[in-house]
C-alpha cells in the first residue's frame, strides 16, 4: 500500500486525475476499477472518481508495486548542468529563449538517442527547467505526488523563441486558461521567400492535418476535420538583392505549422523550410531548418494569480534571432 498526502499543487482537482498524475504506468480501466472495489481511498474511506480533493487529505492505494513508475529524483536534478536563456521569471512563472535544435519534449518526436537506442528525456527543455527549479530549492520532487513544473505552450523543435513555464499547478491552470482564451499576444519574426503581395494582411483559411507525414495543409474552404487558422504579418523589411523579407506574424490562432504552412501557401515560403518548400539553396545559406522565432509575448488582461502580468510585454534580445543577420544592411 501506497498512501499520499495531498498539497496545495494536488488539492482542487478530481481523485482520477490526480491517480493518472500520481501512478503513471496505471491503465484507465484498470484506476476506474481500483477505485469501485475500493483499493483506491480517500482518508482511508470510499471514494468516487470524481470527489475533488483538498489540501490535507490522504489517498490510500492497495496497488500492485510494478504500477508505479521511477520518479525523478531530488538528487538527480540537482547534479544537472543547466542551459538555461531565461529572459523572464518570478515566484509563479518562468519564461525561457528556446534555441532552435532543442526540444520542449521528450515525447516531441525527435530527442536525442542514447546507446541503447531510447530517446534520451534528460535532454530537453522542461528537463532542464525542473533541474533549475529543484537547485533553487523551488521544485522539491520527494514531496510532490503528481506535479512538477511543467510547460504551458510548446515551438518546434527548429523554432527559437520564448517558452512559458509555472512553478506551480495555480500557475498552471491560470496561465492555460488565458492561453485557450486567446488572451496573450504571440508574435514572431520570420524570414519568407520573396516579396509580399501586401505590406499588411490578415490570412484566413483552414488546416487540414497529415499526421501520417507530419505536414499540414491549407485549404480555401472548410472540409471534415479542418480547423481554421487565423494568421496576421506585417512587412518590416525586403531586400531586393536577395529577394528575403523579413516579416512580423501575429497567431491569431496557434495550430500546427501554422506559420510556416500559411506562407508557403501565398508563395512565401520560409527560408530554410524543408518540409513546405525545397530548401536545397538555403542550406548552402547555412539555414537548414525554418527562420523563425517566437520573440513578443503581450499580456492580456485577466482576473486569476497571475493578473499583476495584465498588459506587460515581453521580448527576447535580438541578439538571440540567428536571421536577422541576413538585413543588417537592409532599409525598408
Amino acid at each position: 500500500m501506497r498512501e499520499f498526502i495531498i498539497n496545495s499543487n494536488d488539492a482542487g482537482q478530481r481523485l482520477d486525475k490526480f491517480v493518472l498524475k500520481a501512478v503513471k504506468g496505471m491503465p484507465i480501466s484498470l484506476m476506474y476499477k481500483a477505485i469501485r472495489l475500493k483499493k483506491i481511498k480517500v482518508n482511508r474511506k470510499r471514494a468516487e472518481q470524481k470527489q475533488i480533493l483538498c489540501k490535507g487529505d490522504t489517498v490510500q492505494m492497495f496497488l500492485n508495486e510494478d504500477l508505479f513508475s521511477e520518479k525523478i529524483t531530488d538528487n538527480e536534478l540537482l547534479t544537472v548542468k543547466t542551459n538555461l536563456n531565461i529572459v523572464y521569471e518570478d515566484e509563479n512563472i518562468l519564461i525561457c529563449d528556446k534555441a532552435p535544435g532543442v526540444l520542449v519534449h521528450s515525447g516531441d518526436g525527435d530527442g536525442k538517442v542514447s546507446g541503447d537506442g531510447n530517446v534520451n528525456d534528460r535532454n530537453t527543455l522542461v528537463y532542464h527547467i525542473q533541474a533549475y527549479l529543484a537547485q533553487k530549492g523551488e521544485y522539491v520532487p520527494d514531496m510532490e505526488s503528481s506535479f512538477a513544473p511543467a510547460l504551458c505552450n510548446r515551438i518546434d523543435r527548429n523554432t527559437g523563441g520564448m517558452v512559458i513555464s509555472a512553478k506551480n499547478a495555480q500557475a498552471l491552470r491560470d496561465m492555460n486558461e488565458r492561453i485557450k482564451n486567446n488572451e496573450i499576444t504571440k508574435k514572431y519574426l520570420c524570414v519568407v521567400h520573396g516579396s509580399l503581395p501586401q505590406k499588411t494582411d490578415t490570412l484566413c483559411d483552414f488546416l487540414l492535418k497529415d499526421s501520417k507525414n507530419n505536414k499540414v495543409k491549407v485549404l480555401k474552404n472548410k472540409t471534415s476535420g479542418a480547423k481554421e487558422i487565423i494568421t496576421k504579418y506585417r512587412l518590416i523589411k525586403f531586400d531586393n538583392e536577395k529577394k528575403l523579407s523579413l516579416v512580423e506574424i501575429e497567431l491569431v490562432t496557434g495550430r500546427t505549422h501554422q506559420i510556416r504552412a500559411h506562407m508557403a501557401s501565398i508563395g512565401n515560403p520560409l527560408l530554410g523550410d524543408g518540409k513546405y518548400a525545397v530548401n536545397e539553396k538555403d542550406r548552402r545559406m547555412g539555414y537548414n531548418h525554418q527562420a523563425l522565432y517566437s520573440y513578443k509575448l503581450t499580456f492580456g488582461d485577466a482576473q486569476d494569480s497571475l493578473s499583476y502580468l495584465n498588459g506587460k510585454t515581453i521580448e527576447v534580445s535580438p541578439k538571440s534571432i540567428y536571421f536577422l543577420k541576413e538585413f543588417d544592411k537592409t532599409t525598408k
